[in-house]
């Protein structure tokens, strides 16, 4: 069978369109009649060509983007969950320990949690993003009355709206399972989009002269969701994690600013930006300021930071080469771990595999809700 991005099915499958539109044209006369047989002929000629049409452009834009990287992956009968793999350098320490939870039966959100829906202004960056936490039912529970949890901010891609991270990638639901299977340490998420510049990739920037989004993300919303909540104040009880621009955003915020997150999640991420038509200028002229933001060039270049990183990536995925330069070029205290999945792309149905494995490597990191100080 060819393979989905390969030329030979794009070459295949232009012919085809072609063939099919040469055909119509040869064809059209003949069908000129006003019989049923003639307006069915008409109708199928007309229906092949479009088809052949859209099928050849849309081989073409996938092999492009990567949104699907093998039949399997297009089909939705890719194997199961990846595996978390850790990666240590010769003074690195092992990620251990986890913690078991009562969960009591009560009113609904004593048993599955609840989301609300938030809009977050920044003090500092003035920016406001609209969003959704999700609860957990211990967070209601009397025995975690005087508790505090630990937070993970969820990052979609770039564009992308918060809904989706609730009812496509389901992230609430997982962490609820991971919560119930004690993998996971009960933990508020906050889910949100990367930008909250409406119709800019912002890539997390605080770009110069316009929007300060690292710092909205990085120090206002912590804030917030510190006074709104009862959310552990320790960067070692927040984490970061997203797909695509979220998951760079998240490891940036780590390895940038550890006293916000001391854990991020990058689900099919890069490590670099640059300036786009999406982007405009992220760096007002300056080299440094790019520089700096290349996290690969962070992992060689600047002190270590003490966080944990996990990188999600496939062989077939863009970004597999980078991974395994990210992962030869890190140093302690850094920890670093990866899954790498065997075929998968660059859409939801990959990223689902990623999300469960993801949620108990980060329940290593996370400690249980602690009594407020």
């Amino acid at each position: 069978m060819l393979a989905l991005t390969g030329l030979p099915l794009q070459i295949v499958a232009g012919l085809v369109a072609v063939a099919a539109f040469v055909a119509t044209l040869w064809l059209w006369p003949k069908l000129g009649g006003r019989g049923w047989k003639a307006l069915l002929g008409r109708f199928a000629a007309f229906f092949a060509t479009q088809a052949s049409v859209i099928v050849a452009m849309a081989l073409i834009a996938n092999s492009y983007f990567g949104f699907y990287t093998s039949w399997t992956d297009l089909l939705g009968t890719a194997g199961g969950n990846g595996t978390v793999v850790d990666h240590q350098p010769s003074n690195a320490l092992s990620i251990t320990g986890q913690q078991s939870f009562y969960s009591s039966q009560g009113s609904a959100k004593e048993r599955s949690g609840q989301i609300e829906k938030i809009r977050l202004t920044g003090a500092s960056s003035g920016l406001s993003n609209d969003g959704y936490v999700y609860l957990p039912p211990q967070y209601f529970q009397p025995d975690y009355a005087q508790r505090q949890f630990p937070m993970a901010l969820v990052l979609t891609g770039y564009p992308g709206t918060p809904e989706k991270l609730i009812s496509l990638m389901q992230y609430p639901a997982s962490t609820l399972q991971a919560i119930n299977d004690r993998q996971l340490p009960p933990t508020v998420l906050v889910m949100m989009r990367p930008s909250p510049i409406a119709n800019r990739d912002t890539e997390c920037m605080d770009v110069p002269g316009g929007p300060q989004v690292e710092t909205y993300f990085t120090e206002d919303l912590p804030k917030a969701m510190a006074s709104g909540y009862r959310i552990m104040p320790q960067a070692a009880a927040h984490a970061a994690m997203g797909d695509s621009t979220g998951g760079y955003c998240a490891l940036k915020f780590a390895l940038r600013k550890p006293h916000a997150y001391g854990a991020a999640v990058a689900l099919s991420a890069d490590y670099s930006v640059g300036n786009d038509p999406t982007t405009g200028d992220l760096f007002g002229g300056s080299a440094q300021l790019k520089q700096e933001n290349d996290l690969l060039w962070r992992l060689k270049n600047a002190p270590a930071a003490p966080v944990s990183l996990l990188l999600a990536t496939s062989y077939d995925e863009d970004n597999y080469h980078a991974t395994q330069e990210m992962v030869a070029a890190f140093k302690a205290p850094t920890k670093l771990s990866t899954i790498t999945l065997n075929s998968g792309g660059h859409n939801f149905h990959t990223w689902g595999r990623e999300i469960p494995p993801a949620l108990v490597w980060l329940g290593k990191q996370f400690a249980a809700p602690a009594a407020a100080a």
